[in-house]
């Protein structure tokens, strides 16, 4: 999930060897937190933990762990977002094993489905889908400790405020009784549990599905069903008995009819309109004709697969924001759910190289557009330009760069009239 301490007890002697293990960066002091060393930084979280309401105890327990790692900043510093083509990603995230292994969890434990789905509204194949894309269903939680990725990444000034909160959440967490520090083992940036909650969601969220009296997100199968059912509920808003994702067709004398500039997530029309377009289910049949609000979502443009996403998708978007990763997700829930295989595009969809995207986000940039960070990456800002670009060019709309593209905009181009 794209989703850390905290304040703490040193001894002198324990000063002493932090700031001998501490990079120099540390010790002169980050100027987000108004210049102090870490060790300052520690013993002011501690202060702010306390007036959170965490215990002494806690914040002792956790003390132990609570060291710089400047290994763990530069890697949240060099962290690449998802870059691959949509279709070779979800082949290799969704799996057929993976669909497998997920209708395989619903039937073990599908007494804590059952349960979920009725007190949450949340089927059991969206959980799963998240659940085995997250940690292969347990098998890959994360080797490092929390508390040491937390605690770095508080201190490193790019996301100072949001680790300074996780990490309040963590020593909670300890707090409560939930999970020892030594337990507290997960992924580099502090996400814990077989569906990755960062802390502040583990706090609020994570529920007592097994009776024994913690919310065990690292071992308990039934806790990890209705903390993830809760968070999609409670925390993304899910909308219960609405579909989420649905692949479909656009039927191939429909180009002429269909204005492409409709097909985006921030754009819905009934199910009607899209028939009327041309738009049918994937293997032909014809969408009903009511009035349920869609949006037409084409990850690799018009060429590409084609899908009608929901209400229910923005929990998806909002869960990871990355389009591949949460189309991907939503697409591997539909086959555990039952649904077919995607199609396969009638023809090889081209995905410019890393450097003539990074080349046309530049040109975006200088006319005008905010596409973040460039870095050669097709992000949901960058494909908001590239409709802007393809509409200024009388190009098919449909927020997928092409070579014709960027060649327009290499020299200007000329504008349709």
């Amino acid at each position: 999930m794209i989703r850390f301490v905290f304040g703490f007890i040193f001894a002198l002697a324990c000063t002493t060897v932090l700031l001998a293990t501490t990079p120099a960066s540390a010790q002169s002091g980050a100027a987000c937190h108004g210049g102090l060393n870490f060790p300052r930084f520690l013993e002011q979280l501690k202060q702010d933990a306390i007036k959170a309401r965490v215990s002494q105890q806690a914040i002792a327990d956790a003390a132990p762990g609570l060291v710089y790692d400047q290994g763990i900043v530069n890697r949240d510093r060099g962290q690449r977002v998802f870059g691959q083509i949509f279709t070779q990603f979800a082949a290799r995230m969704a799996a057929d094993y993976r669909m497998q292994q997920g209708k395989a969890k619903i039937a073990a434990y599908a007494q804590a489905f059952a349960r979920a789905e009725k007190e949450y509204g949340v089927p059991p194949a969206v959980i799963a889908a998240f659940w085995g894309l997250e940690s292969d269903f347990g098998a890959n939680m994360g080797n490092l400790p929390t508390l040491r990725s937390l605690v770095s990444l508080a201190y490193d000034c790019r996301r100072a405020q949001m680790f300074h909160d996780e990490t309040i959440a963590a020593l909670k967490i300890i707090d409560r009784g939930d999970l020892s520090p030594d337990e507290m083992i997960g992924s580099w940036a502090g996400e814990l549990g077989q569906t990755q909650f960062l802390p502040t969601h583990y706090f609020n969220y994570a529920v007592d599905y097994d009776g024994d009296g913690h919310r065990n997100l690292l071992r308990s199968g039934p806790d990890v069903i209705g903390s993830t059912a809760n968070y999609i509920a409670t925390g993304l808003k899910w909308r219960r008995g609405e579909p989420w994702l649905q692949e479909v067709r656009v039927s191939a004398n429909v180009p002429s009819s269909l204005p492409w500039d409709q097909a985006d997530l921030t754009i819905k029309h009934p199910r009607s309109q899209w028939a009327q377009w041309g738009v049918t289910y994937a293997d032909g049949r014809p969408l009903p004709s009511d009035a349920m609000p869609a949006s037409l979502l084409l990850p690799m443009g018009r060429t590409g697969p084609a899908f009608l996403a929901y209400a229910n998708f923005a929990a998806y978007t909002e869960w990871n924001n990355s389009l591949i990763y949460a189309t991907t997700a939503g697409y591997l829930a539909t086959r555990i759910a039952g649904a077919a295989p995607m199609r396969k595009p009638a023809t090889q969809v081209a995905q410019l190289p890393f450097n003539e995207i990074r080349e046309m986000q530049q040109i975006l940039t200088r006319q005008g557009f905010n596409v973040g960070k460039i870095d050669g990456v097709l992000g949901q800002a960058s494909r908001t330009g590239v409709k802007a670009m393809q509409v200024k060019y009388g190009l098919p709309a449909d927020s997928w760069p092409t070579a014709e593209l960027l060649a327009r905009m290499r020299g200007g181009g000329t504008a349709a009239r």
